[in-house]
């Protein structure tokens, strides 16, 4: 098979499709893979490293399309690439299309073959392909959320832990999923006083054995235990995922009115359009913005804040799935494997997830 991987060129992304061990692993296999020169620079993957590897160095995106059957990335295409996609290509990558309906409609409509990370499935229920960054961005939400709580950066002016007789500060994280569960740990090893609120009491029981209760609160999402949490908070973490949809926005204008000054949020579910009423997309170089003096973190792309790491990350979850497809043929896997039928978002101009279909539809 013909696979060819584009430079990202989204806002502060240096994140690639495959590292030369990936291509090493999927030349051997007998297929050909093209890279677009400089795609790997920016995490220090130089071309030299990918010819070494098998890889053949391509100059441009639009060659490394017209080349390839099947193109493997990392984030969703901006509009500058959609003249690049046809109904006789692949896409696989995170492709988010809840997160803009108007964007996603026309991504649709260049007819391209689109395979979401984020809607593959495993055995147990779980997204294997997200998982990985999942767990990176909850990680990052408390590290740039304690970094948004200094005074210099409109916060509070507070630190999270506690030190010696002065009590700890209180992070509510909204949702027990993979982001939701790192989130808590890191706030933990921080020393905060945590909120986690579920709405399933069975993940919260899980979470309850796992964590224990000292500087913990096990919450029931409701709307008004959501309300409570929020207005006690220093830093609210929205975590909530359902595949393939948009994000229920389940912290509500009126909930951050009543936040104190300088208060943060991280809205992680903001790449599939928000949890929380009142954000909007940013980027790494302007991350934040207020609403009533409370500052909004909600980077689309928060893994490529560390992008050697989710690189590293995200190619040991992805790389059996592409020998995969390469080795089978795309339809035969697709007929053959229903987790990555699960991944099927597009085809031929229409949306075929269930929860693309419902926002293709609004």
């Amino acid at each position: 098979m013909l696979i060819g991987v584009p430079t990202e060129i989204k806002n502060n992304e240096y994140r690639v499709g495959l590292t030369p061990d990936s291509v090493s692993s999927i030349v051997n296999s007998g297929h050909t893979v093209f890279i677009q020169k400089g795609a790997g620079l920016g995490i220090g993957f130089t071309d030299e490293n990918y010819t070494n590897s098998g890889a053949l160095i391509i100059n441009s995106a639009k060659e490394v399309y017209q080349k390839s059957e099947l193109i493997i990335k990392v984030k969703e295409p901006v509009e500058s690439e959609y003249e690049y996609l046809h109904k006789d290509l692949t896409l696989f990558t995170y492709l988010h299309l809840a997160a803009d309906s108007d964007m996603a409609k026309k991504f649709i409509e260049t007819g391209v073959r689109g395979i979401a990370y984020e809607t593959v499935t495993s055995d147990d229920g779980s997204m294997p392909l997200l998982a990985p960054m999942s767990a990176i961005a909850g990680q990052i939400s408390i590290v740039v959320g304690s970094y948004h709580l200094l005074k210099h950066n409109k916060g509070k002016g507070v630190l999270i832990g506690g030190m010696n007789d002065i009590a700890p500060r209180t992070i509510s994280i909204i949702g027990g999923g993979v982001a939701g569960t790192e989130a808590l740990s890191k706030a933990l090893d921080n020393k905060a006083h945590v909120k986690v609120i579920d709405l399933s009491q069975k993940r919260l029981d899980e979470l309850k054995e796992k964590f224990g209760t000292d500087n913990m609160e096990y919450i029931l999402s409701t709307p008004e235990s959501i309300k409570d949490a929020v207005s006690e908070s220093d830093l609210v973490i929205g975590a909530v995922y359902i595949p393939g949809k948009e994000a229920p926005q389940i912290v509500t204008s009126e909930m951050i009115s009543n936040m104190k000054p300088g208060s943060v949020i991280v809205d992680i579910s903001i790449d599939q359009g928000g949890c929380i009423e009142t954000s909007n997309p940013t980027t790494h170089d302007a991350p934040t913005f207020l609403v009533n003096d409370v500052v909004h973190y909600c980077v689309t792309n928060m893994p490529g804040a560390v992008p050697l790491t989710a690189t590293l990350a995200l190619n040991k979850a992805t790389l059996s799935y592409i020998l995969e497809i390469a080795n089978n043929g795309i339809e035969t896997t697709l007929s053959k494997n229903p987790h990555i039928k699960n991944g099927l978002n597009c085809e031929n101009g229409q949306p075929k997830h269930p929860g693309v279909l419902e926002i293709f539809n609004k």
